[in-house]
């Protein structure tokens, strides 16, 4: 007999079908209409491989802090890059990117530390080289912005406010540029669309034809 994972079950009228995904705790989580326990059950046998590599993809998710224990990677643009600690004098530690792997000195093992470097460094590139691209589409697409903020955050890649206000996560800098342009438009199509309805999709399609594609590629660094 299989054993079934453990997950979360919401239950939401309004739905037509049956929805698996993880929250940021790795628990999976069903959200689906009123239907039968049995059904559930059918599906989750029958996405087993699915719930099993998904957790595996999950230490990849945007959000998560990396296990400095074991030999890691950074995410930079979409390329993976050997991070490489290495023992040093002075107090301060500071983390080096030479273009092909990442260095982190340090004089204290310190991994909270460790995450707060590489999160800066996501930041910094991020406030120094994605205002210039949203400008220049928003400049393409004719839409006006009133200001962009930039933070880590665990649920989005980036936001629209009703004043349209624009808000980056800055692990978007683990992305491939082409992903990075979908977000950026995206973001900037809800200026005229606040919903993801027919006319935003017509909107983003009009800049990006194969937008499509690069959604499943930003699957890949989601889940």
């Amino acid at each position: 007999m299989s054993l079934l994972p453990h997950y979360v079950h919401i239950l939401n009228p309004k739905l037509k079908h049956i929805y698996l995904s993880f929250d940021d705790a790795g628990n999976l989580v069903i959200k689906s209409p009123k239907v039968s326990q049995k059904q559930i059950e059918q599906l989750l046998l029958k996405k087993a491989s699915w719930i099993n590599s998904a957790r595996e993809k999950l230490k990849e998710k945007k959000g998560k802090s990396l296990d400095f224990s074991q030999s890691c990677e950074i995410y930079f643009l979409g390329q993976a890059h050997t991070l490489t600690l290495i023992p040093y004098e002075k107090k301060r530690s500071k983390l080096t990117f030479d273009g092909e792997s990442f260095s982190l000195y340090y004089s204290v093992y310190d991994e909270k530390v460790f995450q707060k470097k590489i999160d800066a460094f996501y930041k910094e590139e991020a406030q120094t080289h994605l205002p210039s691209q949203i400008e220049d589409w928003s400049q393409t697409m004719g839409l006006e912005y009133q200001n962009i903020s930039f933070r880590k955050t665990k649920r989005q890649w980036g936001s629209c406010s009703g004043k349209n206000h624009l808000s980056f996560n800055t692990m978007l800098m683990k992305l491939p540029l082409d992903v990075i342009q979908y977000i950026i438009v995206h973001e900037l199509a809800h200026i005229k669309h606040k919903h993801h309805q027919k006319t935003f999709w017509k909107l983003v399609e009009c800049y990006l034809p194969d937008y499509k594609q690069t959604v499943q590629t930003l699957k890949a660094f989601s889940t």
